[in-house]
């Protein structure tokens, strides 16, 4: 893609990925309403990219707002949130929405979020243009965050990541697998990964969360996902990377031991929430990626690696 968000890695650079020297590419107080706007998802759409954004407004009330961009770095977000109307259900209540991934399946764009009803759920809907949005039922019970979607289906069934949760800014957490026959009924929940043990890798000991859409390569489905450790500063989020089973999504072969990229720079260690860097989205061109996260809750950054590389430093850096 002649269009792809793309950074070289710096010349004093040793690390695997590295940061959008651009950083943020989207600031806090980007629309007319926003208090911040973090942890959001980009997909490619048409000639450039399309992106569902978590927009706190200056009420702090949580909700997911559309937006285009030629290049995925520079963006236009609504200042209006998405109006849904009526996917598989009627029952469209939400009291917020936020933490939005989008994924492209067979003829759609299909959008995850963690929707309050009754507390956070996961919340489903989907689009074909972006501009018309139908929502579904909830994926899951109260209490649920971080549903990902894979791209494609296995024997037939959509399949999805979560982190079962608590009402309240939950203390711990494992991802899980669950399967749909047709995006409204889920079942078959499976653990797929379980916080690490502190003294072996202590960023990812308290909670993980899958982060960005996973996508194939040679070595199986790769995905981003965060980590947390409590510190006597607060919660840390840092990010890490798996790779899972091609055919069985449920079984890990390799997860990382080391993060590859934890909050230092000033963006990331100073916000709303401080010290946070939290992945939603990947793009992919060819051993290219391109890595959209949420840093200190406020903005959205970039960061850039080689596939063939994270692979590789997956592989000898790994639990």
């Amino acid at each position: 893609m002649n269009n792809f968000p793309w950074e070289n890695r710096p010349d004093n650079c040793r690390d695997v990925m590295w940061r959008s020297s651009r950083n943020p590419i989207i600031g806090r107080y980007d629309t007319a309403i926003s208090n911040s706007i973090f942890n959001s998802a980009v997909v490619p759409f048409g000639n450039g990219y399309a992106g569902v954004f978590r927009c706190d407004d200056k009420a702090v009330r949580m909700n997911i707002f559309v937006g285009f961009s030629s290049d995925g770095v520079n963006w236009k977000t609504s200042d209006t949130p998405i109006r849904f109307e009526p996917g598989n259900t009627q029952m469209i209540d939400s009291d917020y929405k936020y933490d939005p991934r989008v994924t492209w399946i067979e003829d759609r764009y299909w959008i995850t979020w963690c929707n309050g009803y009754n507390g956070p759920t996961i919340g489903i809907g989907y689009t074909f243009d972006f501009k018309t949005f139908y929502q579904c039922e909830n994926a899951f019970l109260p209490f649920n965050r971080n549903g990902v979607l894979f791209p494609e289906k296995f024997n037939g069934r959509y399949a999805m990541l979560s982190r079962p949760s608590d009402n309240g800014h939950t203390p711990f957490g494992d991802i899980f697998i669950s399967f749909s026959p047709d995006m409204k009924y889920w079942g078959e929940h499976r653990c797929v990964m379980k916080v690490a043990p502190f003294e072996e890798s202590a960023w990812q000991c308290l909670k993980i969360g899958a982060g960005s859409v996973p996508f194939l390569t040679e070595a199986g489905w790769l995905m981003f996902y965060h980590g947390v450790i409590r510190t006597c500063n607060g919660y840390r989020y840092s990010m890490g990377a798996a790779i899972l089973d091609e055919k069985n999504p449920s079984k890990v072969l390799w997860r990382t031991r080391d993060y590859l990229l934890g909050p230092a720079a000033p963006y990331e260690l100073v916000g709303d929430v401080p010290n946070v860097v939290f992945p939603c989205a990947a793009l992919t061109d060819s051993n290219r990626v391109a890595v959209y996260y949420g840093a200190a809750d406020t903005t959205v950054c970039m960061a850039f690696g080689y596939v063939d590389e994270i692979i590789q430093f997956i592989k000898t850096h790994s639990l």
